[in-house]
């Protein structure tokens, strides 16, 4: 990766309070923009957990998160294991988290080199637009790679409640990717035996701060992209929509159920599956009235385990569309700062 061509840059948290201006670097240069356009609901399918453990009823759920997949890249589940009121502790842990003083929250600052810890936007050209977003940026697994020294202690129970999330996030990741496997009539596991063993895997959480924005019409909270992952596993938050999926030449809106986790597919998935499932394009829109968090997990395979198309999914009439990969992530950042899709490197 490219050497840091600046430090990080203040949070725009900083720039929201103080009334400031935000820099030009921060208005979105591409033409794409347009959010005085009306932008419609996607009708997310949402996945019911449980019904795919029931014969009676997992064809047909089975059937929903083919369906959305292959349309939308993308879906809602309930019934993950995880209570509503769980899920407003993480909101709240977080919410707490971003509350601190600035300098309070600088004791976790990433360092220049490393996406990890709390900040914003690493900087790797001068041309680069940045994202109206605060982060902090954890890794869980593997193991060896966790650095505590960026999980704050301060609220008291963060590192315990996302230890608990977790895990509990890795138990629906399994299920997801068999489930998905199950959907394509593959044997169940085919996609877990590329995505690797769990605690080789890469587990990477994503704590997202969007405070108001004075140009919304000018500036995104993050820039259109898809994930690195086999899949993301997002965490809305409960009352201010933001997130947007591309799909065509349009843009739609995602909307907002509480007690359900949105997933949707990265690009490691749509190699795996020759490209029946879509890796979607999204972004995030700001508002000037409100702050918005999320929670992002991102589910990435062990970067040893090489990935590609699943042969029973490669015929006359769907030929390979993608070459084998390894360790897809590294260049990943890179190619997202500078405005690019890392999947077209890997196209056939």
């Amino acid at each position: 990766m490219a050497a840091n061509i600046e430090s990080t840059p203040k949070s725009v948290q900083e720039m929201a309070v103080n009334g400031q201006d935000p820099p030009e670097k921060y208005f979105y240069k591409g033409s794409d923009l347009d959010i005085d356009a009306p932008v419609p609901l996607i009708n997310v399918s949402v996945i019911d957990i449980c019904l795919l453990t029931y014969p009676s009823t997992r064809p047909q759920e089975l059937h929903k998160l083919r369906s959305a997949l292959t349309y939308w890249g993308c879906f809602q589940v309930v019934n993950h294991g995880m209570t509503n009121s769980f899920l407003d502790q993480v909101r709240e842990a977080a919410k707490n988290f971003f509350a601190l003083p600035i300098e309070e929250k600088k004791k976790y600052s990433r360092e220049s080199d490393s996406i990890e810890g709390y900040g914003n936007d690493m900087v790797v050209s001068e041309n680069q637009t940045l994202d109206w977003t605060d982060r902090l940026y954890l890794t869980f697994t593997p193991q060896h790679q966790r650095q505590l020294k960026f999980w704050p202690q301060n609220p008291p129970a963060f590192r315990e409640i996302l230890q608990e999330y977790f895990v509990k996030s890795q138990e629906i990741n399994e299920i997801v990717l068999k489930a998905m496997a199950s959907s394509l009539n593959l044997e169940e596991n085919c996609f877990l035996e590329q995505y690797g063993e769990a605690e080789g895997a890469l587990m990477t959480a994503r704590f997202n701060y969007y405070p108001p924005c004075p140009r919304p019409n000018r500036i995104l909270g993050v820039k259109p992209h898809a994930d690195a992952s086999a899949i993301t596993i997002l965490l809305q938050d409960k009352q201010v929509e933001g997130l947007q999926f591309l799909n065509g030449n349009h843009w739609f809106k995602v909307p907002i159920i509480p007690q359900a986790l949105l997933i949707n597919a990265g690009d490691q998935i749509e190699i795996m599956s020759n490209g029946i499932f879509k890796s979607p394009v999204h972004r995030v829109v700001t508002n000037s009235e409100k702050d918005r968090i999320t929670l992002a997990v991102f589910c990435i395979p062990n970067s040893d385990k090489e990935i590609k198309p699943v042969d029973a999914l490669i015929d006359e009439s769907r030929p390979r569309l993608y070459n084998n990969v390894k360790d897809y992530v590294s260049l990943y950042f890179q190619y997202y700062q500078l405005g690019k899709r890392p999947i077209e490197g890997a196209k056939i």
